[in-house]
């Protein structure tokens, strides 16, 4: 969001997300600057002032911590050990949070943790989640039924779907995974999408994290996990020949390439398209539309808070430059 952040956490595990810069002389907060995290405080490599998991500055070396000092910073949730941040344009309050309870670690493999980052926009990735005709076209898929409703309520999106994909693994080409699936969508960058695929009796979690960066680049983050395996309906590459806990992480690792495959084949065209505010839509497109008004919320009509951003947007730019 043009903003540098520092994240850490404390001795009882309380995670802080603030600004990166010390508001005593403006040092760099980070790790390759000297910051340290110290007996649960983040220590500013400058002065030694140190801060709470609450960005208050609690202690100096020389003197008492001034009251004013403290840092900006940014309300947290952490989900299955992810951790993610409310940005406000303008620094405006959330206007909602994160849906539903942390979802049953049980049973379920670690996750797998991918990255990439390139020039686009979160609503253009997000948008994939309604665009069902892409799925046939850019991606081979077939059998692919969307003849669900998409519900929304208020800043949250709800789409399901079903579909076929025949890929190899390892040696044995042609294998066809049929899935059933429900994204369900928070803002513009947050989809949480569970499923199963059924060929196999396989469920999986994947959720697509979307954080602009610069006003140009994004980075998309894929979270893959998968449920315990304990009967395969088929010995998929020797997959019931396996320990039981050593099925799903190795098919979290198959289907985290094919994922981001899959996503590499959006990336060429998210990256050179650009945004048709009134597309002329065919019967085949889904509701495209549904889930642009849906965005709209998103965006503030006070020109005074868009200005203000733009100008934090460019400083923060010019800082890190």
């Amino acid at each position: 969001m043009g903003e540098e952040i520092v994240v850490w956490s404390d001795d009882e595990g309380s995670v802080c997300v603030a600004e990166a810069y010390c508001p005593h002389m403006g040092s760099y907060l980070g790790p390759d600057a000297g910051g340290r995290v110290c007996d649960g405080r983040l220590v500013c490599p400058f002065h030694g002032f140190e801060f709470d998991s609450g960005g208050q500055c609690v202690d100096t070396p020389f003197a008492a911590a001034p009251r004013s000092a403290r840092l900006g910073i940014f309300e947290t949730r952490e989900v299955c050990g992810l951790i993610f941040a409310w940005w406000g344009i303008g620094r405006r309050e959330p206007q909602w949070r994160l849906p539903g309870e942390e979802p049953e670690q049980a049973g379920w493999s670690g996750l797998n943790v991918q990255t990439m980052r390139f020039p686009g926009h979160p609503q253009e990735v997000t948008e994939n989640s309604v665009d069902m005709a892409h799925l046939r076209y850019v991606h081979g898929y077939h059998k692919v039924n969307a003849d669900y409703p998409v519900v929304v309520d208020g800043p949250y999106l709800e789409s399901r779907f079903d579909f076929s994909s025949t890929r190899s693994v390892g040696r044995v080409a042609g294998l066809t995974f049929d899935i059933s699936a429900r994204a369900r969508i928070a803002g513009l960058g947050y989809s949480f999408v569970e499923g199963r695929e059924h060929s196999i009796g396989m469920d999986f979690r994947l959720w697509v994290l979307v954080t602009p960066i610069d006003g140009n680049l994004i980075d998309l983050t894929l979270v893959e996990q998968l449920g315990a395996m304990r009967s395969p309906k088929r010995r998929l590459i020797g997959l019931g020949f396996l320990p039981t806990g050593l099925r799903a992480p190795l098919m979290n690792k198959i289907l985290a390439s094919f994922q981001r495959k899959d996503v590499l084949q959006d990336v060429v065209i998210w990256t050179r398209k650009r945004y048709v505010p009134r597309p002329r839509l065919c019967r085949s497109d889904g509701e495209i539309m549904t889930f642009r008004a849906y965005c709209d919320q998103f965006y503030p009509e006070d020109e005074d808070i868009l200005e203000l951003s733009a100008e934090r947007f460019s400083s923060a730019r010019t800082a890190t430059r």
